[in-house]
Order: structure tokens, then C-alpha cells, then sequence
């Protein structure tokens, strides 16, 4: 090996090094001042607690700890910022917390030290930054939901607010019973069949297209491809992308089939069709048809049945009740936005979909 050629081996490996060490670093920084907020929280608490009027003491402790944590501190420790962290202790101490099996997670990470002080054995896994946007959901459940999806598939902050603000949690609570919609909260978004992975509206508003039909097909497609990394992110868990426009021949005819997709959780193919306006039934006999030949010709034996999902402005129940089997676990409609809706209108659309 040329002198040359081992220096730059040798550099590669120590840049490696030094910047896993630097994530190593921030990680533990991270923690290490979660923790130390937590801990600031439960003394002010704490301290309140014993106060008179704790109304009015809780004002003034907090006023007068900020102005001597910032004269030695500097910025971080404004009354605003000691609120939040009197409120993530209230918020994640044991006797706040909803279900028995969290209150266990919690019970692990605290064992009681000298002077009754609550110590963490184990750091939180998210960020301050996390923490602090997750403190303003107020449904404990969806509160733990959107935190566990962030443990399993590191999102980031921008991440976790574009789910929440696209009513993640909500939209796959509208599938589920009372026992499902719990286990959103203590376990996440378990994937087992293939209405698990189905979304009604799907939000694709970081396509930058306008609500209105003034675009094709095609450049839905072309958007959704420029864009894939958060199409899958919209998707869900497990999709990797195989085709896009992909051809399928049989009796000297040629079809296509806008986006290809695969599912490692469900070991399947899932192929998505785009419509602009109205879905029509031919439009779910299409799917059909691309199902079926995919299940005979490309699936291996190991594998489950394909899916097909056909995206579409708007549809009529109807026409999806009468044109699918009863039976029906391959095959789905679903309506996408291109404009992310208002709060109002997300629960409005929400709420018709659950009557439904």
C-alpha cells in the first residue's frame, strides 16, 4: 500500500471516529439537560408546594429564580422557560401519567436517593426541543403516541410537528376500536394487516401544489417522486420505493401503474394509482386488475398479497361499498389534499369519514 493511499485510510478512520464522538456527545449533552430541566421542574414543585398561597408564591419563586439563573446563566431561564420546566416534571412524574404500563416505563427511570430526590437511572430519549412541543398536546394519549413514534423512527422536531400537524394520530385512530386506538398511545402504530397502513385523507401539502385541479396526473406523480422522501414519510412505516410508470403487458396490450411500492412489515407490494377528481368504479377495476397480476405473476410464495391504493381527490362511498368484494382486504380508496386543511376543516373531514 502507497504511502498515499494509508494516509488517506488512516484519515478516513479518524474522521469517522471524531464524528461519532461528536454524536455521541450531543446525545449525551441532549439527555444530560433534559434530565437537568426535569430535575428543575420537580424542585420548583416541590418548593410550591410548601408555599402558603401558592398561587401567588409560585409567581413570585418563579420571578425571582429567573432573574438569578439568568444574571449567572445568561439566557435559557426566562419565567417562560422555568414554566416549561415545572410543567414536564408535572407531566412526566409517575402520578400524572395515564396508563399502568407507562406509569412502569416511568417507575424504571426513577429510584428515590437521599432526601427523597428523584433521580433518572435512564435518560429521556428525545430532545428539550421535542419535549417542549409535545407538552402542548393536551390528549395524554396522543401525547404518548406522537413521542413513541419519535423514539422508534428518530424524528426530527420538523418531523414530528409536520405529523402532528397533518392529524397523524388522528387519521388512524378513524380505523380502530377503543382497545386499538390504547394501543396507539402505549405502543404506537403496530402494523399487523393491511388496513394498518391505510391513511383517509392522505396530506401531501409539502408537494407545493395548488387545492384546485390545475395540474395532471402526471405532475402529481413527477411532484411526488421530486419529493419521495416525505411521500414515504406520509406513507408510514416499512415502504421502500421499487417503480415508478411500471409496465405491465399481457394479450399484446400495455397498462401502467403510476407508483410501485414495497412493504418490508407486511412483506407485500403496494401499488398506487393517482386520479385527479372524482374516483370512478372503473378506476377500482383497474386496481383490480393490476392486483390480481401482481399476486399471479410477481409475487413470491413467501410473500402476502399485494395492495392497491387509489388516490383520489374526492370519492363516493358508495361507489366504493358496491364495487369491492365484502370482504374486501387488498383494495382501497382514499382521498389525498394537496393543501394542508385547517384545523376545523381537518376535523370536520375526520369526523365525516368516521360516520362513514
Amino acid at each position: 500500500m502507497s504511502n498515499d493511499l494509508q494516509n488517506k485510510v488512516i484519515f478516513q478512520q479518524v474522521v469517522e471516529l471524531l464524528q461519532n464522538a461528536r454524536q455521541q456527545v450531543l446525545r449525551t449533552v441532549n439527555s444530560t439537560m433534559t434530565i437537568t430541566y426535569f430535575e428543575i421542574g420537580r424542585i420548583i414543585v416541590e418548593e410550591e408546594q410548601n408555599g402558603k398561597d401558592r398561587a401567588e408564591y409560585g409567581k413570585q419563586l418563579l420571578k425571582g429564580l429567573s432573574q438569578q439563573l439568568s444574571k449567572e446563566f445568561g439566557k435559557g431561564f426566562s419565567v417562560e422557560n422555568l414554566e416549561r420546566m415545572r410543567k414536564f416534571y408535572k407531566m412526566y412524574s409517575i402520578s400524572s401519567t395515564l396508563s399502568t404500563k407507562f406509569q412502569d416505563q416511568v417507575s424504571q427511570q426513577l429510584s428515590i436517593v437521599s432526601e427523597g430526590s428523584p433521580k433518572l437511572l435512564k435518560p429521556f430519549k428525545l430532545t428539550w426541543s421535542h419535549y417542549t412541543f409535545l407538552m402542548r398536546i393536551d390528549d395524554e394519549n396522543e401525547r404518548r403516541f406522537y413521542e413513541i413514534e419519535s423514539e422508534k423512527y428518530n424524528w426530527s422536531v420538523r418531523e414530528l410537528k409536520r405529523q402532528y400537524d397533518s392529524a397523524l394520530y388522528a387519521r388512524l385512530s378513524l380505523s380502530r376500536d377503543k382497545e386499538g386506538i390504547l394501543k396507539l398511545s402505549e405502543q404506537g402504530q403496530i402494523i399487523e394487516k393491511p388496513k394498518d397502513i391505510i391513511k383517509d385523507p392522505y396530506i401531501l401539502e409539502f408537494l407545493g401544489l395548488p387545492e384546485l385541479p390545475q395540474y395532471s396526473e402526471s405532475q402529481l406523480e413527477a411532484e411526488i417522486i421530486n419529493k419521495l422522501e416525505h411521500f414515504l414519510l406520509e406513507l408510514g412505516h416499512g415502504f421502500t420505493f421499487v417503480a415508478r410508470q411500471n409496465r405491465i403487458t399481457f394479450d399484446d396490450k400495455h397498462f401502467r401503474i403510476d407508483l410501485v411500492f414495497y412493504n418490508r412489515i407486511l412483506r407485500c407490494f403496494v401499488l398506487i394509482d393517482l386520479k385527479i377528481g372524482e374516483l370512478k368504479h372503473q378506476d377500482l377495476g383497474q386496481m383490480q386488475m393490476y392486483v390480481n397480476y401482481y399476486d399471479r405473476e410477481m409475487r413470491l410464495e413467501d410473500e402476502n398479497k399485494t395492495i392497491g391504493i387509489v388516490l383520489c381527490q374526492n370519492k363516493s362511498e358508495a361507489v366504493v361499498k358496491y364495487t369491492l368484494p365484502e370482504n374486501n382486504e387488498q383494495i382501497f380508496a382514499s382521498k389525498y389534499k394537496t393543501v394542508l386543511p385547517s384545523v376545523e376543516v381537518l376535523k370536520e373531514l375526520l369526523e365525516s369519514n368516521k360516520n362513514i
